[in-house]
């Protein structure tokens, strides 16, 4: 099957920590692709691009003429985990699982890709975001293996602790490490299962229910860590806006008053992933990227 790996998963796994095992993974998917539509008798209609950072997704049919979307995660991706959280939810708010195919590969549910929630004006976006992820938030499962929010944040702060990006950023840096500590020094006050990775783009319009999440990473903690990501969602949007720095704290707070959070520790998660998401984006030279974070973190 000739085709080309969208160019975004490309860049994502040279810029990431990938591993060896995921640069020959790439080289050898569209032998992986092919391999896997033969033994599963899948028909594909097209590779859905630019795509995600972490995996390649194929909008399909199965034998029996049902529409699905095959994705394929490099080695490093942990697709078991996926697997875990999406049997656990079984397709309440998020895309369901119809199974497996291979090692790294999962079958599912046909959304529409090209459809997210931030397609949605930003109120009603972040409405139906917050909603959606409340539906997420269940026990988890007995067994389950997942890495706990401590687990998940241990190796982003080492990052930060070593990371050299200049005077102006380290205030930041040493800001989201204090932060980190402190929400954690008592343990993690609850478990629930998280989507680990859950903003508007993570949310597609599907038939079954007008929006489902999708690409989990998965992990079990407590519920104001899995809002800090939607709550700098559209920062470059907030930062282009003289009312930015209000704006940006109020809807923190809005967001952890509508899920019945604690303002303080969604605030701290916020600011800490945002300043490691900063970090990250500086080393892999993406400075428009970068500069947004960072002011939103600024104003936390």
């Amino acid at each position: 099957m000739d085709f080309e790996a969208p160019r975004r998963l490309v860049r994502a796994l040279a810029e990431g920590d990938g591993t060896q095992e995921d640069a020959l993974w790439l080289e050898r998917l569209p032998e992986l692709l092919a391999r896997t539509v033969e033994e599963t008798g899948l028909v594909v209609d097209r590779v859905v691009a630019p795509g995600g950072r972490g995996s390649l997704v194929a909008l399909v049919h199965l034998p029996d003429g049902t529409p699905a979307a095959l994705k394929l995660a490099p080695p490093s991706a942990a697709t078991g985990q996926e697997r875990t959280a999406l049997e656990t939810w079984d397709g309440s708010g998020a895309v369901r699982l119809l199974g497996g195919a291979g090692p790294a590969g999962l079958l599912l549910e046909r959304l529409h890709p090209e459809v997210s929630v931030r397609s949605l004006p930003e109120a009603k976006a972040v409405l139906e975001a917050s909603g959606t992820l409340r539906r997420l938030w269940a026990p988890p499962p007995p067994g389950h293996g997942l890495p706990s929010v401590a687990d998940r944040t241990a190796a982003a702060a080492e990052r930060l602790r070593t990371a050299d990006c200049g005077d102006t950023v380290a205030p930041l840096i040493d800001a989201a490490l204090a932060a980190r500590e402190e929400l954690l020094a008592a343990g993690e006050p609850e478990a629930f299962l998280l989507h680990g990775c859950f903003h508007q783009g993570k949310v597609l319009a599907g038939d079954r229910a007008p929006w489902l999440a999708v690409g989990p990473s998965p992990l079990v903690g407590e519920r104001a860590y899995d809002l800090a990501r939607l709550a700098r969602d559209r920062a470059e949007d907030l930062v282009a806006t003289t009312a930015g720095p209000s704006t940006g704290r109020r809807r923190v707070g809005r967001l952890a008053d509508s899920l019945d959070l604690d303002r303080d520790r969604v605030l701290g998660w916020t600011l800490f992933r945002t300043v490691t998401a900063a970090v990250a984006a500086m080393r892999a030279d993406r400075a428009r990227e970068a500069e947004p974070l960072l002011e939103f973190a600024s104003w936390l």
